[in-house]
């Protein structure tokens, strides 16, 4: 299923309905959602949640909420949703400008962590102040993504600094059957000791 809204101005309401048809989609595999500037906000996000932790057949999963103001609160109810779709070998998230800020980093994390079954994952966090802790949370829980093969981790403008890297570079160390991986660190301090840990 394909499913294009961007700039709709659906608002938490728009999502609550939304979430409530998904949740109704037990047997999807493949779900495409894009609701890229559309102000759903934290209570959008959990009603998103929700639905898709009701759709525990999907193997790939697509979704864009850049300029959604979904904050930490808004991460936390879609890893908690993610977390339960455990049969995922396909996982495209962009939150590119949502603030989701160090403990968004964490429960986006600790859902990813779940994803046992990965073998592709993207993830756009560019402008979300997730800082070196977010960078840590997100170096465990991926981690636990064993079975990966490309992974394109997008971070610009998030303050990780070296110990960021540091921690990126531990957690994809685990990831021994990648091999496909791109990073993009632009703008996040993280010095020549940083690029070192990261190799």
């Amino acid at each position: 299923m394909n499913l294009n809204l961007v700039n709709n101005s659906i608002g938490e309401n728009g999502a609550k309905y939304l979430g409530e048809g998904i949740s109704k989609c037990v047997t999807l595999t493949s779900f495409n959602l894009d609701l890229w500037s559309n102000s759903i906000g934290e209570d959008g996000a959990y009603y998103l949640g929700e639905g898709i932790s009701k759709c525990v057949a999907l193997t790939s999963f697509n979704l864009n909420l850049i300029d959604n103001s979904i904050g930490e609160n808004g991460a936390k109810y879609l890893g908690e949703g993610i977390s339960k779709c455990v049969t995922l070998t396909s996982l495209n998230l962009n939150f590119c400008g949502n603030y989701i800020g160090e403990n968004g980093a964490k429960y986006l994390g600790e859902g990813i962590s779940k994803c046992v079954t990965l073998t592709s994952f993207n993830l756009n966090l560019v402008h979300n102040s997730i800082g070196e802790n977010g960078a840590k949370y997100l170096g465990e829980g991926i981690s636990k993504c064993g079975t990966l093969t490309s992974f394109n981790l997008n971070l610009v403008n998030n303050s990780i600094g070296e110990n960021g890297a540091k921690y990126l570079g531990e957690g994809i160390s685990k990831c021994g059957t990648l091999t496909s991986l791109n990073l993009d660190l632009w703008n996040n301090s993280i010095g020549v000791n940083g690029n070192r840990r990261l190799k």
